[in-house]
């Protein structure tokens, strides 16, 4: 059994959703684990991870129009403003995602169906800098 860890940061333009499937396909092959699992977490209260449809950005367009309904700014029952209009609308909507995937690697590779793709979805307005922890284990 193996263990492999690496960080990576992703620099993010505003809320929105940032594929990040690439990157963890890469470490999983530098990790050189034929069978296994590989996990990513992001170590933020305002930005999450998903995964989700890859191929049509429409799909992507959808879910930021849902979850800016779903948790809407400016609501007066907001007591949790320290950061602007954004900052609690921000924390819900990763508390309502994840902040962390495991994804299967078989024969080396990530064992995401045919239109999966792993994003950071960022709900914060300005452009942050997010760093997520990849921990790879399993059998070479």
């Amino acid at each position: 059994m193996t263990v492999h860890a690496e960080d990576f940061t992703i620099r993010t333009r505003g809320a929105g959703t940032y594929e990040v499937t690439r990157q963890l396909r890469e470490i999983a092959a530098r990790a050189g684990v034929r069978e296994g699992l590989l996990h990513v977490f992001v170590r933020h209260t305002s930005a999450s991870l998903v995964i989700y449809e890859n191929a049509a950005p429409e799909a992507r367009d959808d879910l930021h129009e849902f979850f800016g309904r779903l948790v809407p700014e400016n609501e007066d029952y907001y007591t949790h403003n320290d950061e602007g209009p954004d900052d609690l609308p921000s924390h819900l909507r990763m508390a309502l995602t994840r902040t962390s995937e495991t994804i299967p690697v078989r024969a080396g590779s990530l064992a995401l169906g045919t239109w999966q793709g792993v994003f950071l979805f960022e709900h914060r307005r300005a452009p942050h800098s997010r760093e997520l922890a990849v921990t790879v284990m399993g059998m070479k």
